[in-house]
């Protein structure tokens, strides 16, 4: 990534895609003659899927349960089929963006055709060759993914298309993208300011307001790849409306998770980092004669940096174990059996789930940084309002049941049990650790937990030890416990918004929801 900058937000919009300041400037003006009034969406939409391509040749992109079969004994016909509907639409784009210009296409490809000879058609090739202009890269996809279109469909009339052939047709538009001069979006979290700027005042005021050049960059990072997050899952309602869906699903599919998987990855492994070498820069910009002055300053300031790390650690967890759901249960594998009904079915549910959640992460990071963004004009409309309180109220319910768990687990552990017995009598707590970690945590932002720090402090000391400390277990089963009685009052609370009268509540659903999320 790009050095950080003063304005974290603005550099994470100008540099992750690379492009030199002449470039942006011809894609902006070219992308603003285009006559189509969703020229920006059509882009979006274009972008995502050259980068789904790509990230569709990993199996770990894909959908489904996990399989058991090793790739290499695995058929990919039907993942080349889907890959090739994206080819299609990809291509349909292309056209689409580029009007006029579209007929020279069609005219070059029939002088390739037409030409006997091999130096004329070189040059000709080679002439066109060329990427200075946004409609000259344009036109150069354009043609290798309608080349790659014929190989590919020569390949799928294959009784059986093996890993290696599947990858080596994909490793060919991996190629094409990456050699875009101005559509190449494979870096990972990259975001381009026609498609990813923040218009909300208030959220551009916070990611500004934390102190410190990598903190404010990992702030604005997180916020963006959220932002961009829920707007695939907008692009997924939108696809999963075509005729042929299925391949345009799967691959938008393959970026969701490829991306969520690079920002949470990105969080769990340099948020402390981070914060620590942002905190230790401003501390040494402190004469050591102000030292004593701004003690409080800064141990609030320090204190505020440890709040911000375990909010990013939290939404990391809870978007990780969001997205598998989503992936190992919601959607079958891409091998061509599901139906068009029930890809929409999949999709809608998906929308349902993932679409409250990553709002949800957006909000608890407002209020780790000092704001209710939802009182900001950040989803804030009824539909927005009732999904949010329908997911808070099953997530309230659902850690209930987690925490009173983890205190009949704790109060039946013998108080004498043998200190060397072994990792297995820890093991409850650490996976008691991990669910605060994913669910837990969001939920005291959330609901401002009067006892937060308490709480907080009980869990820490948990996990600061290797062996059953009967103390600390009893400290932090007390403060379960009272967590446990203000979920259950906040539940009950919940339940009364104005958003949700009329709209009971689904325990069955709820206990099938956390059957999955515990892994059952």
């Amino acid at each position: 990534m790009p050095p950080a900058g003063s304005d974290a937000y603005a550099d994470l919009l100008r540099d992750t895609r690379g492009l030199r300041r002449e470039q942006s400037a011809a894609r902006e003006q070219w992308l603003s003659r285009i006559e189509n009034v969703r020229r920006e969406e059509m882009l979006f939409e274009l972008e995502v899927l050259l980068k789904g391509l790509v990230c569709f040749a990993n199996p770990r992109n894909h959908a489904g349960p996990p399989r058991r079969t090793a790739i290499v004994a695995q058929d990919y016909r039907e993942a080349l089929v889907l890959a090739r509907d994206a080819m299609h639409r990809i291509v349909y784009l292309c056209r689409q963006l580029l009007g006029e210009q579209e007929r020279a296409f069609v005219f070059q490809r029939y002088l390739e055709m037409l030409l006997p000879d091999d130096t004329a058609r070189t040059r000709l090739v080679r002439g066109a060759a060329s990427q200075d202009t946004p409609e000259e890269s344009l036109f150069l996809l354009r043609h290798a993914l309608t080349n790659l279109l014929e190989v590919s469909g020569g390949i799928t009339r294959l009784p059986r298309v093996p890993f290696r052939l599947f990858y080596a047709a994909m490793s060919v538009a991996h190629r094409e993208v990456s050699q875009s001069a101005f559509f190449n979006p494979l870096v990972a979290l990259e975001f381009r300011p026609e498609f990813d700027r923040i218009t909300n005042q208030r959220v551009l005021e916070l990611m500004r307001q934390v102190p410190g050049e990598q903190a404010r960059r990992l702030v604005a990072l997180t916020f963006l790849a959220l932002f961009r997050m829920l707007r695939y899952v907008t692009l997924l309602e939108h696809v999963v409306r075509e005729s042929r869906p299925a391949g345009l699903v799967y691959v938008v599919l393959s970026v969701l998770r490829s991306d969520a998987r690079a920002l949470t990855d990105y969080l769990r492994k340099q948020t402390g980092h981070q914060l620590a070498e942002s905190f230790e820069r401003e501390l040494f910009k402190v004469p050591a004669s102000q030292i004593r002055a701004r003690y409080d300053e800064l141990h609030a300031e320090a204190h505020r940096l440890v709040s911000i790390k375990a909010t990013l650690g939290g939404i990391a967890a809870n978007v990780r174990l969001e997205l598998r759901r989503a992936f190992e249960h919601d959607f079958a594998a891409p091998d061509g059996k599901a139906t068009t009904d029930q890809l929409r079915a999949s999709v809608a549910t998906v929308a349902t789930n993932l679409r409250p959640a990553l709002q949800n992460a957006v909000l608890v990071l407002g209020k780790a940084l000092g704001a209710r963004l939802d009182e900001h004009g950040v989803f804030d409309d009824i539909a927005a309002k009732r999904s949010l309180s329908i997911r808070l109220r099953r997530d309230v319910w659902m850690f209930a049941q987690i925490v009173r768990a983890f205190g009949a687990k704790a109060r039946a552990t013998p108080s004498r049990e043998d200190r060397w017995s072994g990792p297995s009598s820890l093991q409850f707590v650490r996976e008691f650790l991990s669910y605060f970690d994913a669910m837990g945590y969001p939920l005291l932002r959330a609901a401002d937990y009067p006892r937060f720090d308490a709480f907080i402090a009980a869990l820490t000391a948990l996990e600061e030890t290797d062996l059953l400390d009967p103390v600390r277990l009893d400290r932090a089963v007390g403060e379960a416990e009272r967590f446990y009685l203000f979920l259950s009052e906040l539940f009950e609370q919940i339940g009364q918004r104005d958003e949700l009268k009329g709209v009971p509540f689904d325990r069955r659903q709820a206990a099938e929801a956390l059957k999955l999320y515990l892994g059952d």
